[in-house]
């Protein structure tokens, strides 16, 4: 299952770009993009957007995998997680048809 990380580090290779390139262009720390990739540092939307469109590669998937990262990142260690990832889906598709 590919990471938020593993897929912009594939994106990067399949360019046969270096780090140094993708933080010009993204104005990024390479530092912090290498770190982006090794999943030690999480990326906000807006930068998850950004490599997105550089790389072009649906933002939709992107968020998915960067959204997956911080829910397993937060609670991936806690017994209960399937059991509350269950119980945080019915809350949030709740929340979304009363807003509709």
């Amino acid at each position: 299952m590919e990471t938020f990380g593993d897929k912009i580090r594939v994106a990067r290779e399949r360019d046969s770009l270096i780090l140094r390139q993708v933080a010009a262009e993204l104005d990024i720390d390479q530092a912090i993009i290498s770190k982006f990739e090794r999943g030690e540092r999480k990326p906000t939307r807006e930068q998850v957007l950004k490599f997105a469109k550089f790389y072009k590669i649906d933002e939709d998937e992107l968020i998915v995998a960067w959204l997956s990262d911080k829910v397993t990142y937060e609670i991936g260690d806690e017994n209960l997680a399937c059991k509350a990832l269950k119980v945080a889906e019915e809350k949030i598709k709740y929340v979304q048809k009363s807003k509709a």
